[in-house]
């Protein structure tokens, strides 16, 4: 559990003129204080385009800490359990698991030690696509069709690989989700490197347990709450409209349409907000989507062509939207409705190829500017209220892990 809604957290004000940082703590952050603290135990990982090295963020205290890492451009990722991060270099082949030393345990979080880089790696070929559940973390390879899977519990055993799953898969540019009976649903392609057109679903030793139901068009992205799993799709083949594909545990599959007036796009990003129990949709051509599994119906919650950036928050219960003219709107999942929006970072170029990288806890949304070498932080209740955490020279990859919470063994 990565939200605890019973810890009670006093309002308090953050010193923000200067960091704590491990290696240099006269660094500036602008403004020089806030009305509210981020929780305690709550962090932000940062990667860079150009820059081996990975930079944790401790919003509470607005300390700074570099590590190395093997090279730059790293994709990062959190685990379902809150306490690692999955660090991905695809063009090299590599995965690392990264370790913030903060580990739930349900009232209060232990400090398990300093951060620091675990042993467990992963060696398949282009890591792209990463998931976890519990303390499972699975990687599609894209180069070889194959996932590798490794747990928690093996982070820091000295040697430890992650194990591979060989399902007889193609390589592609693959998903995959896991399912609450063990299970993962897997996408097909029928050529070697071709867009996946279908799903089946496999045991943990790459047997077909489920077969394929039905063919699409180009499958990308998807999520699951355990028990149905939604990608992202072309309806057929000819790519000329769109619609989400729906995976079941049990092996049923179903196509919902996109709207009518939707055009010749998928919702290639697809979110399971855990706290609201909703699927999103999301392609920055036509905007967030709300997909709802008992109508079968897909409703607009931002149409419009400017948005580049959509996230739910930590716990899931809202959406942030950022669009090119830097704009950030907070929609309530439980309603669809429009909470707040405001201006909050400088507007973005539609050509850039690193845009703002946006992520959200339940106070603060922060923003990775890569032209500005800053993580802005922005409280929420109010949006003029923004410290500005300087790391990296292009940080180009953002990630929250820890658990929204400041109850500390002992406290």
């Amino acid at each position: 559990m990565r939200h605890f809604s019973t810890v009670k957290v006093a309002l308090a004000f953050l010193a923000a003129s200067t960091f704590a940082s491990c290696d240099n703590d006269d660094k500036e952050v602008s403004p020089a204080t806030e009305a509210e603290k981020e929780y305690r135990f709550l962090r932000v990982l940062v990667a860079d385009e150009q820059a081996s090295t990975l930079t944790q963020i401790t919003p509470a205290t607005a300390a700074i800490a570099s590590f190395n890492t093997k090279y730059p451009l790293a994709n990062i990722y959190p685990t379902a359990s809150g306490r690692f991060a999955a660090v991905l270099y695809q063009n090299q082949n590599l995965v690392e698991m990264f370790d913030t030393g903060l580990e739930s345990h349900v009232d209060h979080v232990d400090v398990k030690g300093t951060p620091k880089w675990g042993a467990i790696t992963a060696d398949g070929g282009k890591p792209t696509h990463f998931k976890s559940k519990d303390t499972e973390s699975l990687i599609f390879n894209d180069n070889e069709g194959t996932l590798s899977v490794g747990n928690d519990a093996d982070v820091h055993t000295p040697g430890a690989k992650f194990r591979v799953i060989n399902a007889g898969l193609l390589p592609h540019h693959g998903a995959m989700a896991q399912f609450n009976n063990g299970t993962y649903a897997v996408t097909t392609t029928k050529a070697s490197g071709a867009n996946p057109t279908s799903v089946k679903i496999i045991n943990k030793a790459g047997t077909e347990v489920q077969p394929i139901k039905l063919e699409t068009g180009a499958i990308h992205g998807n999520a699951s709450d355990g028990t149905n799993a939604v990608f992202g799709c072309f309806t057929t083949t000819a790519n000329t409209s769109g619609s989400v594909l729906v995976v079941t545990a049990s092996g049923e599959q179903r196509l919902i349409p996109n709207p009518t007036d939707f055009g010749a796009f998928r919702l290639a990003n697809v979110y399971y907000a855990e706290g609201a129990k909703k699927f999103i949709g999301f392609v920055a051509t036509k905007g967030a989507y709300l997909i709802d599994l008992t109508t079968n119906k897909i409703t607009p919650i931002y149409a419009g062509d400017d948005a580049f950036q959509c996230k739910p928050d930590y716990a899931g219960n809202n959406l942030h939207v950022l669009t090119l003219d830097g704009k950030l709107r907070v929609y309530d999942l439980a309603t669809g409705t429009l909470k707040k929006q405001g201006s909050v970072i400088p507007s973005t170029s539609a050509a850039d190829t690193y845009k703002p990288i946006l992520e959200a806890s339940e106070k603060f949304a922060y923003v990775a500017v890569p032209s500005l070498g800053e993580v802005y932080q922005i409280q929420l209740n109010d949006f003029s209220t923004v410290a500005k955490h300087k790391v990296t020279a292009r940080p180009v990859r953002l990630a929250l892990l820890g658990f929204e919470s400041s109850a500390g063994h002992g406290d």
